[in-house]
Formats: C-alpha cells, structure tokens, sequence
C-alpha cells in the first residue's frame, strides 16, 4: 500500500512540475507595430486599416490625424484630372548647413515628392482650377526657396489663365536651414497675391493640422476665403514662445480651429468629409454656376 501511494504522489508531484513548466515558458504573441495608432486626442487605439478608411479620422473623437499632399488630391478633387507643373524645382544648400541635404533626401522618400510643395492644375466637379498642397511628411511642409517658388509660380500660373486657387497648407513655417532666404519667400508668395488679387480672381486657402510660422504669416492668411480644417492648430510662434515674450497668460485653445473661427482669423471650420462638397460650393458660387 505504502508503495502505491508513494507512486501516486510522484505522479501528482511530476504532473504540477510540468503545469507550472508550462506556464512559466508560455509568450504572448506580439502585435506588429503600425498595425494601432494612438489618437493624439482622446488616446484611443485605432486599427490602422480602419483609420485609412475613414480618411485619417479618429472613429471615436473625430480628431483629423495628418494627411499627405497625394491622398489630399485624391479626396479632393475628380480623379484623373490632376496635371503636375514645376515637379522639377527643389532646394539646394545654399548656406552649407550640415545634414540638410540628408534630411532632405528622408522627406522626398517619406512624402515621394520633390520638394514639400505640390502644385497644379485640376478640376472639383468639373470646375477648373489651380491647387496646392504642401505635404508635412516633407520636413514638416518648411517653406524654402524652393517651396516659396513653387507656390509663386503657381499662383501666377492661376493668374495668367483666370483660374480659381486653392491652396492647402500643413507646415511648421519658414525652413531654418535657408536662413534669411526662406524668409523672403513669405514677400513672394505675398506679392504675387496682390497681383492674383487685382485680376478680381478667387483664392480659397484651407488651413491644416497644423499651420504655423511663416506660412500661416504670408500666403495661408491672405484668402478671400480662410478655411480651417477640424482640429488645426494654427498661429505664428508656439504658446511656450508667445508666453515668454509678452509675460502674459495665454487664452485657453487660443490657437485651434474653433478659437480662430470665433475671433475672425478663419471663415469656416470644415470636416474633411465635406472639404470637397464646400470647396464645390463656394467654386459655384464665385462662377456664377447653377447645377
């Protein structure tokens, strides 16, 4: 008898070895990074399939993550209709500073532009016009030499050919790594609109997440029509700046869209969903088009 229960209990003693084995060997399986993304607002997690879907929107809050100048094209305009004009303009290094050439290299390979400026010609329902989009996955949609080009040379294209102007700005403003020539570029961009202007034509400028800096201080604030995108941050100098300088607390939200809309920076405030469906309004209205 002795001999059967000392038998049984090396079993159950060999069994528990081999559960608590197991258990301690066990590995989760890890998820792929990229496959969530994290809302910078409500802090959801979001199947990253699912927010491509819904056109880079957050499904819980509605927050309006980042979008490239391509996909912006894609949802804006009609398909097929886009044609390209000065693809071929990119910056140089003209004051030598170290690794902008590398950095510029990483922003054509994350944006596959050029430059961070996309320019052309395109029609929204049939309507022509001339449009713009800079891309802030190109070292944040920063406004050089080449950019300020770029967007001149399209708002004169526009006004050569009596076409409305659209123009989508996302960017962190003039680019550093050019000095005092990034900065000539907001007298540039904003002397060609002065001529654009007199010609009695229309330029709508829709403001993205976020605009700031010296383009949201030339061409982006000089619309006939200012539209903020939901849940742009737009302004000059971040709130951190601002607060140092004039030693003063700063309003709550005093740069997003809602604040922007109430004190007359911007016009409207629209959800991406329906940015075609406006700009398709307004086009009709200052073309005098009745469908």
């Amino acid at each position: 008898m002795n001999d059967f229960l000392n038998d049984r209990k090396t079993k159950l003693e060999d069994f528990k070895k081999n559960v608590l084995k197991k258990k301690t060997t066990y590995e989760p399986i890890d998820i792929p990074d990229g496959l969530f993304i994290k809302c910078d607002q409500c802090g959801a997690a979001i199947y990253e399939k699912n927010l491509e879907f819904n056109h880079l929107i957050c499904p819980y809050c509605e927050f309006h993550f980042r979008m490239g100048a391509h996909k912006r094209l894609d949802l804006t305009i009609d398909q097929g209709s886009f044609v390209e004009i000065d693809r071929n303009i990119t910056s140089t290094n003209p004051l030598g500073m170290p690794d902008y050439t590398e950095k510029m290299k990483i922003g054509k390979k994350l944006s596959k532009m050029n430059e961070a400026f996309l320019s052309g010609t395109a029609t929204i329902v049939g309507i022509e016009i001339a449009i713009g989009v800079l891309d802030s996955n190109f070292m944040m949609g920063s406004m050089g030499s080449a950019v300020g080009e770029k967007v001149t040379r399209l708002i004169e294209h526009a006004t050569k050919r009596k076409l409305p102007l659209i123009i989508f700005s996302a960017s962190g403003g003039a680019r550093m790594q050019e000095g005092i020539l990034s900065l000539m570029q907001m007298a540039k961009t904003s002397a060609a609109l002065h001529y654009f202007d007199q010609e009695g034509l229309l330029y709508i400028s829709v403001m993205t997440n976020p605009t700031t800096g010296g383009v949201a201080a030339s061409f982006a604030s000089l619309g006939d029509i200012n539209i903020a995108e939901k849940s742009s941050l737009i302004g000059f100098a971040g709130a951190r700046v601002i607060k140092q300088t004039i030693r003063q607390d700063l309003p709550e939200g005093f740069q997003t869209d809602q604040f922007q809309l109430e004190h007359g920076q911007v016009d409207l405030v629209i959800h991406r969903k329906d940015m075609r469906k406006t700009l398709y309004k307004l086009l009709q209205l200052h073309s005098g088009r009745r469908e």
